[in-house]
């Protein structure tokens, strides 16, 4: 049997092992390079693999080979051993090696090239990364995330692939994958580098889970119509959300966007609707507007047609707050809102021409926090008469929001955590839309929220206070990990976090290990939404007291859901040591 070799070979081949030193369908073991392969004699050829598994590193050399294919018998995966494909698509393909023998008989050598040209090993990735979301598996995800990103990839790659995937496979439109995966997106710049891969895996697990066994959906063509005036289109489209027309509503849309209307026309279109009702579904329809345009923020406004058109399920088929008791009795909140919407267009004009700049956001937080509706809703509109802008308002009330999860007792009911959360990331989802489009529509959303931090009042009944700073030495992130390995230790971390800020420098860090805590857990949807959102307040209100109270507020939520199971960490600790070439199984 010879393999002999048909060119001079390069450089980079080695003499590993005698012919005879190989026993049929039984693996060697060589090292070569720094790598540790396998080599197997089948069928008069000599095949070289990587010998850790790629699935989940157990040595490949113990295991089986019978009519050219490879078995690991750790989890079964099996492998051809001509290309190293796998059979199973949850345990990735093994590296394999180029093989030559030279010489004949006893003396007999093989020959291996332990570095081969590689592909496109970020095209690789994505692929991976799409059999991952498509399979729902989260180790492939996991290292197809970190291998993308080691190939050179960006973060921006990874969102594209599962923007792509979450937007057609999610049966009920944009949700919780989606939203997590944005939020995720949006805290990288606060992470450590070696959690933003960790961070990314997080958002696409979410979305492979939402999505698994669904069927795609199928995009609803435009109109081949003439009319693409705004107002039009955005009147058609109010209407049909109205009538919970689903149909109607994503042809409009879909419309409007291959029509090229701006941006910030699409923006006002969607958040009107989404403000034409009181609260819809505790705020999720608008946070998730918002959310699918941060997305586009990062993957680019041409997947705004798949995109947008997945918010409709969410939008149109929303619960509306006007048609609970707690917004209709024994105050009827919703009337006073209508009312309040009547004049805001007046108000707001009048406003815009004042000179005098508006400085009592101090006495409106307390208001808000403390006052009862009618009164809140006056000192709203006069706030805007006397020339409070619309952002500013909106960032008065989501600090307020902010407030009451910083002052949540936690002899409070556990799932109350989530009522007072939903209204901040409510008022924080309406002020980051008014950033981006200044819409009188939208800014309903802004007393929509006042009116749920009233409803909210007696979650701080009685009220946590405000941690004091203390200066003692501390640790990042290993104190704030520590302290979180701990059961319901609310309070406990809301005192580091207050007692870090008292040290300006140590800042960046403290949101580095917020995070870190965040990704060490098996995080469910609205934790992730809570602690995106206190970072987000607080990149807005740095340099004030304001922004402490924002963080406080976040590691408050996140220590209250700490600790879990942590197997998404786990998963994740083992795509890592894989993709470092680690050995994970020792002889």
């Amino acid at each position: 049997m010879t393999q002999l070799a048909t060119k001079p070979s390069p450089p980079t081949w080695e003499a590993v092992a005698l012919l005879s030193e190989l026993t049929p369908d039984e693996g060697k073991i060589v090292h070569v390079q720094g790598k540790t392969l396998a080599l197997f004699l089948h069928q008069d050829r000599v095949h070289a693999v990587d010998n850790r598994c790629p699935h989940m590193g157990f040595p490949l050399h113990k295991g089986s080979v019978k009519d050219g294919i490879l078995t690991c018998h750790w989890h079964h995966a099996r492998f051809d051993l001509t290309c190293g494909g796998t059979f199973d698509l949850w345990a990735d393909d093994v590296k394999g090696y180029p093989v030559e023998v030279r010489g004949e008989g006893d003396s007999a050598q093989i020959w291996l090239n332990a570095d081969p040209p590689q592909g496109d090993q970020i095209a690789y990735y994505r692929k991976r990364l799409d059999a991952g979301l498509r399979y729902n598996l989260r180790l492939v995800i996991a290292k197809s995330v970190i291998g993308l990103l080691n190939a050179g990839g960006t973060p921006q790659e990874a969102l594209r692939v599962g923007a792509n995937f979450g937007t057609l496979y999610a049966r009920n439109g944009w949700g919780a994958g989606l939203t997590i995966l944005t939020a995720m997106a949006n805290i990288l710049p606060f992470l450590s580098p070696e959690d933003c891969p960790r961070a990314l895996y997080h958002g696409l697990t979410f979305v492979a889970r939402e999505c698994a066994g669904q069927a795609p959906r199928f995009p609803i063509e435009p109109l081949e119509t003439q009319s693409t005036n705004p107002e039009t289109l955005k009147r058609w489209f109010r209407e049909f959300v109205e009538r919970r027309d689903g149909e109607g509503a994503e042809r409009t849309l879909i419309t409007a966007i291959e029509a090229n209307l701006t941006q910030a026309e699409i923006a006002e279109m969607l958040f009107a609707a989404c403000t034409d009702h009181l609260y819809r579904d505790v705020g999720h329809p608008l946070d998730f507007t918002n959310k699918a345009f941060e997305l586009l923020d990062h993957i680019g406004w041409e997947s705004a047609g798949i995109v947008l058109t997945s918010l409709l399920p969410r939008i149109v088929g929303s619960s509306r707050m006007e048609e609970s008791s707690s917004w209709r009795h024994p105050i009827d909140i919703a009337e006073l809102l209508w009312n309040a919407y009547a004049v805001l267009p007046e108000i707001l004009e009048h406003g815009q021409a004042s000179v005098v700049k508006w400085d009592e956001d101090a006495e409106l937080t307390e208001q808000i926090l403390k006052g009862e509706p009618a009164d809140t809703i006056s000192a709203m509109l006069e706030a805007l008469r006397k020339g409070a802008s619309p952002h500013t308002l909106a960032q008065t009330v989501s600090y307020a929001a902010g407030r009451r999860i910083a002052h949540f007792h936690i002899t409070n009911e556990f799932g109350d955590w989530d009522t007072v959360m939903h209204t901040f990331t409510y008022a924080n989802a309406v002020q980051q839309g008014l950033r981006r489009v200044l819409s009188l529509d939208l800014l309903r959303g802004v007393f929509d929220a006042a009116m749920s931090i009233y409803l909210d009042r007696f979650l701080n009944m009685p009220a946590t206070a405000l941690p004091k700073p203390k200066a003692r030495p501390i640790t990042l992130p290993s104190d704030l990990l520590d302290l979180l390995n701990g059961q319901q230790q609310v309070n406990e971390s809301a005192q580091l976090v207050a007692d870090v800020q008292a040290q300006a420098e140590s800042r960046s860090e403290l949101l580095a290990a917020m995070g870190q805590c965040l990704l060490r857990e098996d995080t469910d949807f609205h934790t992730f939404q809570c602690l995106e959102a206190a970072f987000r307040q607080y990149t807005l209100l740095q340099g004030t007291p304001k922004a402490d109270h924002a963080l406080i507020s976040g590691v408050r939520y996140v220590s209250a859901h700490a600790p879990t199971p942590r197997s998404m960490g786990q998963t994740y600790a083992i795509a890592n040591r894989l993709q470092r070439g680690d050995a994970l199984y020792e002889e």
